[in-house]
């Protein structure tokens, strides 16, 4: 079986679900949903990969069906409890607010065809892993990117839980949260997610698929770069006074002991 079939019918499907979640979005005319269909985007892709590739290694498929599938609804689930009830996120209400009566249409594109787009591009491993036949045996790649995804999801789920309890209470309005795993990076979350496509990429590469390289690497650059750590810095050192003092002492996002203080 060639890699090309069943990727493309995995574009097609994604498509359709990007175009549904657009609907649901004017609906509710709130864009900031597409975030909470993100994770749930690549458990619906791996699941249909793995219905697509039968000729593949049982034991690699369980695994990363496994992992993906925790990992996806977590991540889902988390937002959906995080931004129930509140409005639009901050970044989709100024586009709305730029683009005015036209948001509606140009949301497609600008939002869900292009979050589509890179869930299609970025799933490639989840194909990868599943497609073939040998080896017939997990072997020590699987294993390692196993435990990298461990360590990726303890620092997403963990910095999730903790940030969450942080703001729950409301004596820290307007503080940073420097204890936990935020003591050791400055964005938990975004580092074990990218640590996470690692680990799904190592268990492909486990599958001869070392070419979906490209996946990690733009999950890592779009997390660092584009929506995740350049983004929320700007925004939080513009709010937060204390935040530049955070950053001096902190790691930005591979978690390493903290500076110390300059007297």
């Amino acid at each position: 079986m060639t890699f090309w079939g069943p990727y493309l019918t995995g574009g097609a499907v994604i498509l359709v679900y990007m175009l549904l979640v657009w609907v649901l979005s004017l609906l509710l005319k709130n864009s900031s949903i597409v975030d909470i269909f993100w994770g749930l985007g690549f458990v619906i892709s791996a699941w249909l990969y793995h219905a697509l590739t039968p000729e593949g290694f049982a034991g690699r498929k369980v695994l990363l069906l496994t992992i993906v599938t925790i990992w996806g609804l977590r991540l889902s689930l988390y937002i959906l409890w995080r931004n129930w009830g509140k409005p639009e996120d901050f970044r989709y209400a100024k586009w709305r607010e730029e683009e005015g009566d036209s948001w509606w249409w140009r949301s497609l594109y600008k939002v869900f065809l292009l979050q589509g787009v890179l869930l299609w591009i970025i799933s490639a491993p989840l194909l990868g892993a599943q497609i073939s036949a040998t080896p017939a045996r997990l072997i020590w790649l699987d294993f390692v990117g196993l435990a990298v995804w461990v360590i990726g999801f303890f620092f997403e789920a963990v910095g999730d839980w903790q940030m969450a309890r942080f703001k729950a209470n409301p004596a820290n309005k307007g503080r940073v949260l420097d204890r936990g795993v935020w003591r050791y990076t400055r964005h938990p979350n975004y580092f074990g997610d990218a640590t996470q496509w690692w680990g799904f990429y190592l268990i492909a590469l486990a599958a001869s698929a070392w070419w979906t390289v490209f996946s990690p690497l733009l999950m890592t650059g779009l997390l660092l770069k584009v929506s995740g750590v350049a983004l929320l810095e700007k925004s939080l050192t513009e709010t937060k006074p204390q935040y530049k003092e955070y950053i001096e002492r902190t790691s930005a996002f591979v978690p390493l002991p903290p500076k110390k203080r300059s007297s």
